[in-house]
């Protein structure tokens, strides 16, 4: 039971941040992190971590937390940037820039494991977050629906990589077509090394 979140909330905390992310061991893609405000009195047995739902339970619940959600936003790092600076400090980017979007409409940062710093706000990092915490999970919900569709779009124009089965992460058709086509500009990381 994702209940985690009712013992942060106080006289001075009636509205919890829950932030998450996917995309940090992929291959090719972004990064894209989601930070939402659930209602405080909202519950919903069936949200859990993304990487336990099939993804038309994640599609179907994707629906339900946009309805609901106070506020939600979407940050997302390309894999240039993740070149450029590396995919932790990256992940830290996208949550943050998913944080903005809230518009400070929140009271405390409920995150999944990232020690994160974010302006005068209280930020507790749980770690299996998205295990135990209600709005991480939605989180990471909304977070890995986005990237799934994202990644099924840059499928259509290069099928060969098989994207919309392996979402950029390094399965062995993935790395096999790699090995075959090269990586795509851009859009692959160059930083993360293939194991020969």
């Amino acid at each position: 039971m994702l209940d985690l979140d009712k013992n942060y909330y106080s006289e001075s905390v009636n509205k919890i941040a829950g932030v998450d992310e996917v995309g940090r061991g992929s291959l090719a893609g972004p990064v894209v992190a989601c930070a939402l405000i659930l209602p405080k009195d909202y519950f919903n047995e069936e949200i859990n971590d993304s990487k336990k739902l099939s993804q038309k339970k994640r599609e179907a619940l994707f629906e339900e937390i946009k309805k609901v959600a106070i506020k939600i936003g979407i940050g997302i790092v390309d894999a240039d940037k993740i070149d450029e600076i590396n995919i932790y400090e990256a992940t830290k980017i996208a949550m943050k820039k998913a944080l903005d979007q809230l518009n400070d409409d929140f009271d405390m940062i409920l995150v999944d494991a990232m020690p994160l710093i974010y302006k005068e706000k209280e930020v507790v990092p749980i770690i299996k977050g998205d295990a135990k915490c209600q709005c991480i999970a939605a989180a990471s919900i909304i977070a890995k629906v986005t990237r799934d569709k994202m990644m099924e779009e840059v499928d259509k124009t290069y099928p060969m990589y098989h994207f919309k089965d392996n979402k950029g992460y390094g399965t062995k058709a993935h790395i096999e077509a790699i090995k075959t086509y090269g990586l795509i500009d851009r859009f692959h990381r160059k930083s993360f090394k293939l194991k020969k």
